[in-house]
């Protein structure tokens, strides 16, 4: 089948079933399972209610895609779920607001050999029936693939304003609170990533706005996922100055302690940062996104732009908040300025940074990030390693090339 007819098929039956039972809102994972039938696999799911979808299938790594509008998968224990050798991971979750997602990975090629949602007319409960049948790593590749959608696709980045920032003029910062939706992140002990790096944006936000002449956007303000490509388009249609990005990873071996801030660089300056880059630059994949159209050579020029006139700029910024998080805090990471090839701070024209704020891995670090004196001492370091780039930006700036 192609992929275009898989999609139309997604919603046409959807559309035939359930015409007599109107559907809106959010629907309940009830049961589900992923099982190994006679010639090939199947996924069955219950819902409370009759909602739109779609499927797909991507390539390197295989993967199976189903987009929903949209389903609370509270109950939902993808381990126990999967019950076939051809997956080797369940994930599902929040995606763009209103929509969730659920991503099978698959062991082997296989082919949507069947689809339908079954949607009754009384109660308005649905059951979503696939079958999956081994195909060849050809015809895998051949079919795999998101169809576009306009009206589902998330709209392309405008330009930024080109005019220079005049003297007065708020500075603009665009928070990136990192993971979400799909992608919750490092977990340790019921707490995830995503959820505190929103926690920690907005109130970090807040201590801007009440610092002075800041205007503050956040790349998500809710539970969702939001593509790397996507975090960076935001900054620029919100005009920033300044880009930095929010997380707090976890090690699965030794131990580290205290916030570092990274920059861009082609190469990682230690093996560390080289391999934390290689984690936060597969979200998009672990999100069930198609890259299979990106160009490394466009991520090139923008690595190559960002170095001649960007680059400083984000290591002077990076050198200020070490020092304002060191000041406010007492402490920072023993290397706190580290570089790598993070994909989210290749925007050509913004000073970028991320920031790793602590380690879930490390029970000083998960126990400091839980509260919220902690993180107020956090977030006055950065507005102070802000505030002091900003001068000595400024001062600064009539000696860069125009």
């Amino acid at each position: 089948m192609s992929r275009a007819f898989l999609y139309l098929l997604a919603l046409g039956l959807w559309a035939a079933q359930a015409v007599a039972q109107p559907v809106s809102g959010l629907a309940r994972f009830e049961a589900g399972q992923v099982s190994d039938i006679r010639g090939g696999v199947a996924v069955d799911l219950d819902l409370s209610r009759g909602v739109p979808w779609r499927l797909f299938t991507l390539d390197e790594p295989r993967r199976l895609v189903l987009d929903f509008r949209e389903v609370d998968w509270t109950g939902a224990d993808p381990e126990e779920m999967a019950q076939s050798d051809s997956v080797e991971a369940l994930r599902m979750g929040p995606f763009q607001s209103g929509w969730s997602r659920m991503v099978v990975d698959l062991a082997e090629p296989l082919a949507i050999s069947s689809a339908s949602m079954r949607v009754d007319r009384d109660s308005g409960r649905a059951e979503l029936r696939l079958a999956l049948s081994p195909t060849s790593e050809e015809a895998f590749a051949e079919a795999a693939g998101a169809t576009a959608d306009p009206a589902w696709e998330g709209r392309s980045p405008t330009a930024r304003r080109t005019a220079p920032r005049q003297p007065g003029d708020p500075v603009v910062i665009v928070l990136d609170p990192g993971h979400g939706g799909i992608d919750p992140g490092a977990e340790r002990d019921g707490v995830n990533e995503a959820d505190l790096m929103l926690t920690f944006a907005q109130e970090l936000r807040e201590v801007l706005l009440r610092a002075g002449n800041y205007r503050v956007a956040l790349t998500r303000t809710e539970d969702v996922f939001v593509s790397l490509e996507a975090r960076v388009a935001r900054a620029h249609d919100a005009g920033a100055d300044l880009f930095i990005s929010l997380h707090a990873d976890a090690l699965a071996e030794g131990a580290a302690h205290g916030a570092a801030v990274y920059t861009l660089a082609e190469e990682a300056s230690d093996a560390a940062s080289a391999a934390l880059a290689e984690r936060h630059n597969r979200d998009d994949l672990l999100g069930g996104l198609d890259l299979s159209g990106s160009d490394d050579r466009v991520a090139q020029v923008l690595l190559d732009l960002a170095r001649v006139d960007n680059t400083p700029r984000s290591q002077a910024l990076a050198e200020h908040l070490v020092d304002g998080i060191r000041t406010a805090l007492g402490h920072v990471h023993k290397d706190p300025m580290r570089q790598a090839g993070f994909s989210v701070l290749k925007s050509a024209d913004i000073p970028s940074v991320l920031i790793e704020l602590g380690f879930l891995s490390t029970a000083r670090d998960l126990k400091n990030l839980q509260d919220p004196a902690w993180r107020a001492g956090m977030a006055a370091g950065i507005r102070d390693g802000i505030a002091a780039w900003e001068l000595e930006d400024a001062a600064l700036a009539r000696l860069r090339r125009q």
